[in-house]
């Protein structure tokens, strides 16, 4: 039985080790918004909301995703009796709508939590069956294609499973074709468009095709599904739907329609674990490979991703990128590596999401606190 009593809401920046640009805007400082869940026994669980400061990703923001959560989430949940995490996302859905990311903050800690009172390592509670997770990275537009270039080849020599080239019109074939001619048709890699074109650019968007990428990510528009059906009947290139799988619903679409052939499974994104697990297993049946991106998460918010990617019908590299790809220090301990193969170690030899919080240096990163209940 799940009883929460208090609920923390703390915004904390963490300056990123470099500006990470995609087609639609650029992140330098992160602004992450934690959650903080107390039960009545002194148990405490954290979550991440991942939601940016702007909304081009999403129509969420940090900002929304506070008022959110604050006058409708923590309501729903504080005082509550839940038997398992798994009931929390209907309970939230009800009479709710949208706001996913907010949701997902709460959902996932109530899955942290639950986890830590079982005393499960939270890969376990969820069915994970992995031990490690096939890491992919996520390289930002660079200024030329010399320079992305030297990115990819780096990022190869480090042992990375997969290489996301983000893209934009005019940042695009010419770059991915100096990186596929440097590194070699046996490179992993794979382009993400951020929703940068419209199906007046098929004709630009085959010439992918002569490189034998991975996927490409979320060419059209966030929210489309049926243009994106036109679009990969036009190309070799496995399509991968991101922004426009808000749920099992959109999922189911993706396949009816054959709007692409590959999922990448944000938890944040769809609304929290529940529905993750749901389209995982929906794609597993009808052979769809899953991975799951990234969101620019600190070590709270990367501890779920890695316990999520544990399950069997993640095959593809995911966005898991160590702790030092993206700060100078993280906010768990021990961080997050990657060995020398590329994969990251699911920690099922401890309780809970598998690190330790260290609140200590979260509080000297908090610019806004804000106690419910």
């Amino acid at each position: 039985m799940l009883l929460v009593d208090k609920l923390i809401l703390r915004e904390i920046r963490m300056p990123l080790k470099e500006p990470f640009k995609i087609s639609s805007g650029v992140e330098v400082d992160r602004r992450i918004l934690l959650v903080e869940l107390h039960d009545a026994d002194g148990q405490v669980a954290w979550g991440e909301c991942v939601a940016g400061a702007a909304p081009n990703y999403s129509p969420e923001t940090i900002d929304t995703a506070w008022i959110m959560i604050r006058d409708f989430v923590a309501p729903r949940v504080l005082k509550t009796e839940f038997k398992s995490p798994g009931v929390v996302h209907a309970h939230l859905a009800h009479n709710f709508r949208g706001h996913l990311m907010a949701k997902a903050a709460v959902e996932m800690a109530m899955w942290g939590l639950a986890a830590q009172i079982q005393k499960l390592p939270l890969a376990k509670l969820i069915g994970g069956t992995r031990d490690k997770i096939a890491t992919g990275i996520s390289l930002g537009i660079q200024k030329d294609p010399e320079a992305l270039v030297k990115r990819a080849a780096a990022a190869l020599a480090e042992g990375y499973r997969k290489i996301k080239l983000k893209i934009q019109p005019g940042a695009d074939i010419q770059y991915v074709r100096a990186v596929y001619a440097a590194l070699g048709p046996d490179a992993h890699l794979m382009a993400d468009a951020n929703n940068a074109y419209t199906l007046g650019d098929i004709g630009h968007l085959k010439k992918l095709d002569e490189f034998g990428l991975m996927m490409i990510e979320q060419p059209l528009a966030w929210d489309d599904v049926l243009r994106h059906a036109q679009l990969q009947k036009e190309l070799r290139t496995p399509i991968c739907l991101d922004e426009s799988i808000t749920g099992l619903e959109r999922a189911q679409d993706m396949v009816a329609m054959k709007s692409g052939r590959i999922v990448n499974i944000k938890p944040g994104r769809v609304g929290g674990f529940s529905e993750s697990i749901a389209i995982h297993d929906y794609c597993q049946a009808n052979d769809v490979p899953v991975w799951c991106g990234g969101m620019l998460e600190s070590g709270i918010g990367r501890a779920y991703n890695v316990a999520l990617a544990s399950l069997p019908n993640f095959v593809l590299p995911g966005d898991v990128s160590p702790s030092a790809r993206y700060w100078a220090e993280d906010i768990v301990t021990p961080e997050w590596t990657m060995d020398a193969d590329g994969y990251v170690k699911v920690p099922l030899d401890k309780p809970g999401i598998g690190v330790r919080v260290e609140a200590g240096r979260i509080e000297t990163l908090t610019v806004r606190k804000e106690a419910v209940g």
